[in-house]
């Protein structure tokens, strides 16, 4: 049977709404005109002269009593085209409008139009089908084979309209490619909301609270038209259907375009370039989309791009994020992602932020399970090297670093800022914590200012924390604090054990049968008065790998002193930046301080929020205390406001603990100041010392005929950018303590 119906002439471009669908009042140019302002607008129908005119040019009409205009009207300026249905011009004069090297006359050549309300002095030329859109003013189309919008359309969200079946909705499925995390797309959607409604999947009256607020945040009614925002130029392109363009996008050469959202505006437009296909998404503001890249069922933050052939299907990536080149699967990916080659996959993964992968970097590609349902998450700054392969499940602290390697099982690397690799000479797994605080302060310390200075947002919907040294990175630190000096006693009642026949007498034989507390207590002695014991001991990790070989921990005793370092630095840090930015003494500040806040926090896509504010969260959008996704934003910036607050009190907590006391005396916390002076000192002096190995490296220059030839190509390390900041930088921490003490 045919697919083709045939339409009389005189109803072409009529009947956009089926009237069943149409409530009384209304009919199919009720939310066109409420989209148009029609009731502010002076069309007026072509005269005698004008239609005569316009026919000598090679126009045709179906109807020119359907065919408005404003005033001033150049009939002059509309040649070779057919129009259909309600056609509606606003005022049209000769100029020519510019776009970069790109200039073309105002008015319509060559072109069919449909049904359609069209800005003040647009430009369209060779548009084979442009049917039921709204064009804002100076909008410039050239050469688009067919652009048109269906009663029907979503724009990009997770809805249903009136007689649709459940069936038709789009869902997206990040985490997981077996889709027990579906989310609903909608326009303004943040990490945070997908964070919220992928996770909490136990909640089952949460979930459907947010599938409600998702459907009740958009129009249900048939009969929207498609919109291109003013200052908006389209070119070169195949289809594009049921698409809303904000103001100023710029759209080369893609080939497909369906089912999306793209917000722009004059400062900060997004640019969609050539052989790109796109399908049921959202696009953030300021974003660049070019050269071959295929997205569907995907949601792109603010300020992010997608570049040479990358594939993004069924995920959502933050704002300040880059994947070129790779196939992306099934993820939720916070704010800050990196990822630039073509022989990288990242399937089925939450990515908490500031990461990087790796070309050859496969994470996720292979399941060790009969189905496909397994799952990453990475904490922020996670960053698996050259090749390495990983499987699910897996789970890794902030600021993992993975070296080369091709990882045979599940991981769970609970210490952050951490180093993993592979002796594979001895078939262990080694894991080195805090790494960076030790080895790397230059990547360590530049990360959080690279974050800050790329983010380049006009608007800002997704709050971010960009400091390694925050909330929840400290929280892994206590908890590793206690791992390490756990296992450090269990190693060192082991060995004892194993002395066998000559072991002294009462020693522990069974070590399984110690307590944690026992273990703890031992293994924080010898840390800290027998470092040299400590450090002879072979410190085995546990529930770190799913395999046979042994799991080592390598550099305890510098690892525990160095998370102890970070967490003296951060809270002093943190509390004194506190009390200089808001003009509060520090006893006042310790006064008022809640005793042992709670230290469990948690990232929202990038948004660092107290665990029980969350939970409270949750709540209110179960009882309907939150009745929107608006409301839910509003929520999330209160959490911002009351940051600084929040972390401040984090940080007291944290030296407290560092501390082993209930109460830091004025002039206790003056002491502190000076010891996080010093700390501030070494790094500054590491940034300088890590970043210096890449000059001295004799293998550096070896491609140079002489060090000047060098200097010249690389620059020296004293004319480093950053490391002029990172002194600047203790110039202004140490104004800060000096201003905080007490």
């Amino acid at each position: 049977m045919s697919q083709i119906e045939i339409v009389p002439s005189e109803r072409f471009g009529l009947g956009f709404v089926d009237p069943k669908f149409l409530k009384e009042g209304e009919d199919e140019y009720t939310f066109r005109n409420l989209q148009s302002d029609a009731a502010r607008r002076a069309w007026r129908p072509v005269t005698a002269d004008e239609i005569a005119a316009l026919e000598r040019n090679g126009n045709t009409c179906s109807n020119w009593g359907t065919f408005l205009v404003e005033e001033p009207f150049n009939p002059a300026l509309v040649k070779n085209s057919l129009f259909a249905g309600l056609v509606r011009l606003g005022p049209l004069t000769a100029e020519y409008l510019r776009f970069h090297d790109f200039a073309v006359p105002t008015g319509i050549t060559n072109s069919r139009v449909i049904s359609c309300d069209i800005g003040a002095d647009c430009a369209i030329h060779d548009c084979a089908y442009l049917s039921h859109y709204i064009l804002g003013n100076r909008v410039i189309l050239s050469r688009v084979d067919e652009m048109s919008c269906t009663d029907h359309a979503k724009f990009g969200e997770g809805i249903v309209k009136e007689g649709e079946d459940e069936s038709v909705r789009i869902w997206l499925d990040p985490m997981n490619e077996a889709g027990g995390r579906s989310v609903l797309a909608f326009a303004g959607m943040t990490c945070a909301d997908a964070w919220l409604w992928a996770t909490y999947r136990d909640d089952g009256p949460l979930m459907e609270r947010l599938k409600e607020m998702t459907q009740g945040g958009a129009d249900a009614r048939r009969g929207w038209y498609g919109t291109v925002g003013d200052h908006s130029v389209i070119k070169s392109c195949q289809v594009i259907k049921d698409t809303k363009f904000g103001p100023s996008s710029y759209v080369k050469g893609a080939n497909k375009l369906k089912n999306l959202t793209i917000h722009s505006a004059d400062d900060e437009s997004t640019q969609i370039g050539e052989g790109v296909e796109l399908v049921n998404g959202i696009i953030g503001y300021g974003c660049r989309v070019f050269y071959g890249v295929k997205a569907v069922r995907f949601v792109l933050g603010n300020n992010s791009s997608l570049k040479y052939g990358a594939r993004l299907i069924h995920s959502i990536l933050g704002d300040n994020s880059t994947v070129s080149c790779c196939e992306v699967l099934n993820n939720l990916v916070f704010p800050g992602h990196e990822q630039h080659h073509n022989n990288s996959f990242l399937i089925a993964t939450l990515i908490m932020g500031q990461s990087n992968m790796a070309a050859g970097a496969t994470v996720g590609s292979n399941h060790n399970s009969r189905g496909n349902d397994g799952e990453i998450v990475a904490g922020r700054g996670f960053w698996p090297g050259l090749s390495s392969t990983l499987k699910h499940n897996c789970r890794f602290a902030s600021y993992t670093l993975l070296t080369k390697g091709s990882y045979p099982a599940e991981l769970n690397i609970m210490f952050p800022f951490s180093m993993v690799y592979e002796d594979r000479k001895n078939d262990i797994l080694c894991v080195m914590p805090a790494y960076y605080w030790l080895y790397n302060m230059y990547a360590l310390e530049r990360n959080s200012w690279k974050y800050r200075t790329r983010d380049r947002r006009v608007r800002v919907t997704q709050r971010i924390e960009a400091d390694h040294l925050a909330p929840d990175t400290a929280f892994e630190m206590i908890s590793s604090l206690r791992l390490l000096e756990r296992w450090t006693g269990k190693a060192w009642f082991a060995q004892q054990a194993g002395v066998g026949a000559l072991a002294s007498e009462g020693t522990v034989r069974d070590v399984s049968s110690l307590d944690e507390a026992t273990l703890e207590a031992k293994g924080r002695e010898l840390i800290v008065t027998s470092p040299d014991v400590a450090n002879s001991l072979v410190v085995r990790g546990e529930m770190m790998e799913r395999f046979t070989r042994e799991v080592r921990i390598m550099k305890v005793v510098k690892a525990w002193n160095a998370y102890r370092q970070m967490l003296l630095y951060y809270g002093v840090r943190t509390v004194a930046e506190y009390l200089v930015t808001y003009g509060i003494h520090y006893d006042y500040f310790a006064a008022q301080a809640p005793g042992r806040p709670s230290l469990a926090w948690v990232n929202m896509g990038g948004q660092l929020v107290p665990e029980q504010r969350v939970d409270a969260l949750r709540a209110g959008i179960r009882s309907g205390l939150f009745a929107s996704w608006n409301d839910v934003h509003a929520q999330y910036e209160q959490w911002w406001a009351s940051y600084p607050r929040d972390k401040a009190e984090n940080a007291y907590e944290c030296l407290k603990i560092v501390e082993d006391t209930d109460r830091i005396p004025g002039d206790k916390w003056n002491e502190l100041l000076s010891r996080a002076g010093v700390i501030r000192d070494y790094v500054e002096n590491q940034v300088y010392v890590t970043k210096k190995k890449d000059y001295s490296n004799a293998y550096r220059g070896i491609t140079y005929r002489n060090a000047a030839e060098r200097d010249a190509v690389l620059g020296t390390v004293e004319d480093n950018p950053f490391i002029k900041t990172a002194r600047a930088e203790t110039a202004r921490m140490r104004e800060i303590f000096e201003k905080a003490r007490a």
